[in-house]
């Protein structure tokens, strides 16, 4: 435990530079005593560290010393190399610098340590696209990465509908969702989301700009998410299906609202088929989406739903009939 305490030290030290006892205490969560004695023990062990009394002192390397990274676990050099994406870097415009901080890091590790992640490199690839969808064309994505890094501000033009919307936004950070690039940014006060390829046109205005204190994109993220969920529009409907084409069911209305829906008896004599009642998102879809799935389907109510899937489905017969 020590041994590893005394590498975290290290590489935060030299992450940092000067720090207090008092600050990498409240880091490693140990008292201020501990970190003296851990400073002595590296001392003694040959590291080139000291600390300085006073209002401006503090616990330091010398400097140019760096360590080699002979600390990390088996577990840990895996998961450096996991957190390599190598396609979202490209977009980002850093896939070179990705390459070469592994081979960087790859160079450090011990013997055993560099198998290790070699073989995971080798047998573990993320393709972050969904089925059946190309990445999307983000031809702004680096600048606005530099921008949010850099804390500059953006005016951009951004298509809504058919229209363009022009912003001055302070770029906080970029997430990549199921292959799709957001930006979270501020504009006018408030912190909003924009999907990066409806952004037509990035323009520095020259300035620079703070970051809210105490913002998390993780969390803001993960919160903006639940919002958008919750207040999503969901109708109840009830629906007879057979039962080979439940996987397919799944695929239109989404697998947390199959996980979710109740199983309700069968009619007498439905061999082979199944009555559900289940919440699903965005009722104005919802009779397209039941129509796909063709004579393995049925709903059952609400009575609205039913008819409108019954037009949609004399309107395709129509289309057909009409078809020499």
């Amino acid at each position: 435990m020590r041994a590893s305490r005394l590498v975290e030290l290290l590489l935060l030290l030299q992450a940092r530079g000067r720090t207090t006892a008092g600050v990498l205490a409240t880091e490693l969560e140990v008292s201020e005593r501990t970190i003296h004695r851990d400073v002595d023990a590296l001392s003694a062990a040959g590291v080139p560290i000291y600390a300085e009394r006073g209002p401006h002192g503090g616990i330091q390397l010398v400097d140019g010393y760096r360590t080699r990274l002979t600390g990390l676990t088996g577990d840990e050099a895996e998961a450096l190399f996991l957190s390599g994406l190598p396609g979202p870097a490209a977009e980002l415009g850093l896939g070179t610098v990705v390459a070469a901080a592994r081979l960087k890091v790859l160079a450090a590790l011990p013997t055993e340590l560099r198998a290790r992640a070699s073989r995971l490199v080798e047998r573990f690839h993320l393709d972050a696209a969904g089925w059946f969808q190309a990445s999307e064309s983000v031809p702004h994505l680096a600048a606005l990465a530099n921008a949010g890094w850099e804390g500059r501000r953006l005016a951009i033009s951004y298509q809504r509908g058919e229209r363009h919307v022009e912003r001055t936004v302070e770029p906080l950070g970029l997430v990549l969702k199921a292959g799709v690039w957001y930006i979270v940014a501020s504009a006018d006060g408030q912190v909003r989301t924009y999907r990066a390829r409806r952004i037509t046109d990035v323009r520095d205005v020259g300035e620079t700009f703070t970051r809210p204190p105490g913002f998390d994109l993780p969390a803001h993220w993960g919160e903006s998410i639940a919002a958008y969920e919750g207040a999503a529009p969901r109708v109840t409907v009830t629906i007879r299906i057979r039962r080979r084409a439940i996987p397919s069911l799944a695929d239109l209305v989404g697998e947390r609202a199959l996980r979710a829906a109740e199983q309700l008896d069968p009619l007498p004599g439905d061999d082979g088929w199944e009555r559900l009642r289940l919440s699903i998102d965005w009722p104005e879809e919802v009779p397209g989406r039941m129509v796909a799935l063709g004579g393995d389907v049925e709903i059952i109510e609400p009575a609205e739903m039913r008819d409108r899937a019954l037009g949609l489905a004399r309107e395709v017969i129509a289309r057909y009939a009409s078809v020499s």
